[in-house]
């Protein structure tokens, strides 16, 4: 949110090339306007993703409720369009700016500032520029998983320089706030003559088309019937075993032979007894029935009709209360997300399942057979698949 526009007159550009660069639609005013709008998408981001974060990773202070089933669906689909829609404005911001940005003083006069202010601003401006490359190409990573790619642990990454940029961009805001309030409320005065090209409401309108255009070519991913039109999502939610995707195959994870091994049984322990469950007990208790959606963070999610024992029977069954919570660990190894802890709010819930059945047919393999997690309003990897144990206590 800048007054960065074309160089002061009487001062040479850096580059040769700048001249053939040059355009007249950069002014206080166009800069502001990109900047009001990409500071609220960025805001949108922040809270969704810390939102998303805080479940995953939860303070003690932290706490997010089962109920509407769908609310994760939104604030997780949101954050991801609004992330992807914000990719065209972040471009033309940096257009907009960029004759400053290549014209920044040297290392000597980048000590000679008029205040602190202009040094604050100075920093803040480069700062927030390197934390939102970074956000946006690591989550455009994230999305397509091509994690190879990034070679670090995205979810740091991605929350850490989250907090970065939101300051750096506090930082510029409370500095340019007066220049953005001048620049937006001087009157637009009339042109002399009608111009020849592209005019500043053009490029804006040209700006926020693209915006659009890419948000319904991958919200499909969320929003089921716009699936058909999504071509840039790297998801269908209609595509795979069971009619549901997955991220990680049984195959993949390395429990393809134990999860099919008639041997299986799902150890629940608990505060008065540990019990040891086959497929067919399972089968053989209480089932419930609840529609509930896998929402997946890399943005694409899918509502399906799951049926299991209900969690808090088996809580009940060695000795929990209304109060505990439930570590829910996998057959699975080596991965950040194989075990997940169940809060109070969600063990107790009579939707969250112990899954056996999908949509009416045994769980395929790669859903989490012979049984998994599934419960109301959490991220996908929270929804442990290939169960291998249940560990109710108290909250720490």
């Amino acid at each position: 949110m800048s007054d960065f526009g074309a160089p002061r007159a009487g001062r040479l550009p850096s580059l040769a090339c700048m001249k053939a660069f040059s355009s007249g639609l950069r002014s206080p005013r166009l800069t502001s306007q990109l900047g009001v709008w990409l500071g609220g998408m960025f805001g949108v981001c922040f809270v969704t993703g810390f939102i998303s974060h805080e479940i995953q990773h939860p303070a003690s202070w932290f706490w997010w409720p089962a109920r509407p089933v769908w609310l994760y669906r939104v604030t997780q689909g949101l954050h991801v369009a609004t992330g992807l829609a914000s990719i065209p404005l972040l471009g033309a911001k940096l257009w907009a700016v960029f004759p400053r940005l290549v014209n920044l003083p040297t290392v000597k006069k980048w000590t000679r500032v008029r205040d602190w202010a202009q040094l604050v601003e100075r920093v803040s401006v480069l700062v927030l520029i390197a934390a939102a490359l970074v956000q946006v190409v690591s989550g455009v990573l994230n999305i397509a998983r091509w994690y190879a790619a990034m070679g670090f642990f995205f979810t740091v990454l991605h929350y850490w320089t989250a907090w970065i940029a939101i300051g750096a961009l506090l930082v510029h805001v409370g500095v340019k706030l007066p220049v953005v309030r001048r620049a937006l409320s001087a009157p637009v005065r009339p042109l002399r003559k009608p111009p020849t090209g592209l005019t500043r409401r053009g490029l804006l309108g040209t700006v926020a088309a693209t915006s659009a255009v890419v948000t319904i070519a991958t919200v499909g991913e969320t929003v089921r019937p716009l699936a058909g039109v999504s071509v840039l999502g790297d998801r269908d939610p209609r595509v795979g075993p069971q009619g549901l995707p997955v991220n990680a195959s049984a195959l993949a994870a390395g429990v393809r032979t134990v999860a099919t091994d008639p041997g299986w049984r799902l150890e629940v322990s608990g505060p008065a007894r540990t019990v040891r469950l086959s497929l067919d007990d399972l089968a053989a208790m209480k089932q419930t029935t609840a529609t509930l959606p896998i929402a997946c963070v890399e943005g694409w999610s899918s509502s399906a009709d799951w049926t299991g024992v209900p969690l808090r029977d088996l809580v009940a069954m060695v000795g929990g209360d209304h109060g505990s919570q439930v570590t829910a660990v996998s057959l699975q190894r080596f991965s950040a997300y194989a075990s997940s802890v169940v809060a109070p709010p969600h063990a107790r819930d009579p939707h969250t399942l112990i899954a056996l059945r999908l949509r009416g047919e045994p769980l395929h393999v790669d859903h989490g057979y012979p049984c998994r997690l599934i419960a109301p309003d959490r991220p996908g990897v929270l929804q442990t698949k290939w169960l291998a144990q249940l560990i109710v206590g108290s909250p720490a």
